[in-house]
C-alpha cells in the first residue's frame, strides 16, 4: 500500500470524477497529491469541490495541497506549479486529466467553444507538461499521463473540434516521450474502454448506467501505470483494460455501475455515439 511513497502528484480536473478517484487511488498508496481544478465551491450541476476531495484525501493518512486552477490560464498555470514545488519540492507525477466536451459538427461550433476545447485540453496539457519538466529532469525521474485516446480516425466525423483537442494531446504524448526518454520520463495516454459515470456522460446523456464503468477502473489503471518505472511503457496511447489485463484484471464486471451489467465498448460512428 506504499507503491507511491515520497511521490509528488499533481492532478488537474480533481475535484470530481476520475481525478477525485486517482487523487484517492494514489493517497492510498503513500502519494503527496496536489489537487487542481476550478470548483471550490459546491454546484447543484457539478458535484464536488476541491476542499471535499482534499478532506477524503487527508482522511487516508496523505499530504494534500489545493490549487485552485483555471488550466485555460497560462499564469494559473504557472502559479500552481510553483506553489507545488513550494510545498513538496518537486512533481514526480502529473495527470492530465481535466477535459473539456463539444461533441458537435464543424457547421454547430462557434468560435468559442473551439477556442474551449482546445485551451482546456491540448493547450492546458502541453502547458502544465512543459512547468513540470525542470522538476522530473533535475530528479530524473517522472511520469505524465495525458487522458486521451488512440488516434482513430474513424470516428472524427461529427467531432471534429473535439477529436482535434484530444488528439492533440495524444499527439504531446508520442512526441514528448521521445523528447525526455534521456531523462527517465515517461509520457503516455490514457482512455477508458467504455463510458465512464461522470458529469459530463450524464450531461451529454451518453446512454445509461447500464452502459456505463465506474471512474475507479480508469484511476486503477493509473495507478498501475505510474507505478512502473517511468522507461518501462512510454510514448503510447494506451486504453484501460490493457494496462488492467497486464497485471493479473480478467473480471471487469467489478467497475459495472449496474451490478451484473458487462457494458460495450464506445463507439464514435458517423457523427454519434454508440455505448
Amino acid at each position: 500500500m506504499n507503491r507511491l511513497r515520497d511521490r509528488v502528484a499533481l492532478i488537474t480536473g480533481a475535484s470530481r470524477g476520475i481525478g477525485r478517484e486517482i487523487a484517492l487511488a494514489f493517497a492510498r498508496e503513500g502519494a503527496k497529491v496536489a489537487l487542481a481544478a476550478k470548483s471550490l465551491h459546491p454546484n447543484p450541476k457539478l458535484p464536488g469541490t476541491l476542499g471535499e476531495v482534499a478532506a477524503e484525501v487527508e482522511a487516508l493518512g496523505a499530504e494534500c495541497l489545493v490549487c485552485p486552477c483555471d488550466i485555460r490560464e497560462a499564469e494559473q498555470i504557472e502559479q500552481t506549479v510553483s506553489a507545488v514545488l513550494s510545498r513538496f519540492g518537486k512533481v514526480d507525477i502529473l495527470i492530465n486529466n481535466a477535459g473539456a466536451l463539444w461533441w458537435r459538427p464543424v457547421i454547430e461550433t462557434p468560435l468559442k467553444r473551439f477556442d474551449l476545447v482546445m485551451q482546456v485540453n491540448a493547450r492546458a496539457a502541453f502547458l502544465m507538461s512543459q512547468a513540470v519538466l525542470p522538476s522530473m529532469i533535475e530528479n530524473r525521474w517522472g511520469h505524465i499521463v495525458n487522458m486521451s485516446p488512440p488516434i482513430d480516425l474513424s470516428g472524427v466525423s461529427g467531432f471534429v473540434a473535439y477529436f482535434i483537442s484530444k488528439y492533440g494531446m495524444t499527439l504531446l504524448s508520442l512526441g514528448l516521450a521521445e523528447e525526455v526518454r534521456a531523462h527517465n520520463i515517461g509520457v503516455n495516454s490514457l482512455w477508458p474502454v467504455t463510458a465512464i459515470d461522470t458529469a459530463a456522460v450524464r450531461n451529454y446523456g451518453v446512454g445509461t448506467p447500464e452502459q456505463w464503468r465506474k471512474p475507479a477502473i480508469v484511476a486503477d489503471a493509473t495507478l498501475e501505470l505510474v507505478c512502473r518505472s517511468p522507461l518501462e511503457i512510454t510514448g503510447k496511447a494506451l486504453l484501460d483494460e490493457e494496462i488492467l489485463r497486464s497485471v493479473g484484471v480478467t473480471d471487469f464486471t467489478q467497475y459495472a455501475v449496474v451490478p451484473g451489467t458487462n457494458p460495450a465498448p464506445i463507439e464514435w460512428i458517423n457523427g454519434g455515439l454508440r455505448s
